[in-house]
């Protein structure tokens, strides 16, 4: 499908207001969200130089490893996976140890990350693009298109769903997965960008704010849902 064709079909997507619940942040020596993704029990923000794990509940943070961290983060039930420039590192929670590491789909214009059905899912920014690629090689299965910049992305429920951030304009957009066709927008209020995304695989998006460095909870509406 080509960008005009999904344009056309923006027309006919779902609407709506984001309902941000809770913010957490900014955390100490960080003044910048990259990355965000979500464990089962923790959620994780990519700050530059650190991985901050944080009780979502509490807002305490828990957890932090000294781990490059300067784009989208994933979690596969196991291991974090983590943006550093060129190349994605699969990390171990515990200790922070990078385990394996394979190139980068963008070579350096990589944005949000997630893990679903065995696949890593790659946004590429200023592409307008997200890859599925091969966890353990790094080679791209296959490519969705998009009309707008792509920063964080995530699935849930069999959703597809990525962030989008152009000046002060910033959404969460459920695509289809096969045409990129918009299904639904969650427009944030002006100012209020989304870096990384994850969902908590219930009812809340986790959503990087970039420069405010603060992560934020925003409800997924019931009214959206598979």
């Amino acid at each position: 499908m080509t960008s005009q064709t999904v344009e056309r079909t923006q027309t006919q997507a779902t609407v709506q207001g984001a309902q941000i619940v809770r913010e957490y942040g900014p955390f100490d020596g960080a003044d910048r969200i990259h990355g965000v993704t979500h464990d089962g029990q923790r959620v994780w923000a990519a700050t530059g130089a650190k991985l901050v794990g944080f009780d979502p509940a509490s807002g305490e943070t828990t957890h932090t490893l000294d781990v490059a961290c300067d784009a989208g983060t994933a979690f596969d039930g196991k291991h974090l996976y983590q943006i550093a420039e060129t190349r994605i590192h699969k990390i171990d929670p515990a200790t922070g140890q990078v385990l394996a590491s394979i190139p980068a789909p963008g070579s350096g214009s990589d944005s949000g990350l997630t893990w679903a059905e065995g696949s890593l899912w790659v946004g590429q920014y200023r592409d307008r693009r997200i890859h599925q690629i091969n966890p353990a090689t790094g080679a791209i299965i296959r490519t969705i298109e998009s009309n707008r910049f792509v920063t964080g992305v995530t699935w849930v429920d069999g959703e597809l769903w990525h962030g989008t951030w152009e000046a002060d304009e910033s959404e969460l957009r459920r695509i289809d997965p096969r045409s990129g066709a918009v299904l639904a927008r969650l427009e944030m209020p002006a100012g209020v960008g989304v870096s990384g995304l994850e969902s908590d695989g219930a009812d809340l998006f986790y959503c990087g704010g970039g420069p405010s460095g603060k992560v934020r909870a925003v409800r997924r509406p019931k009214a959206v849902k598979a």
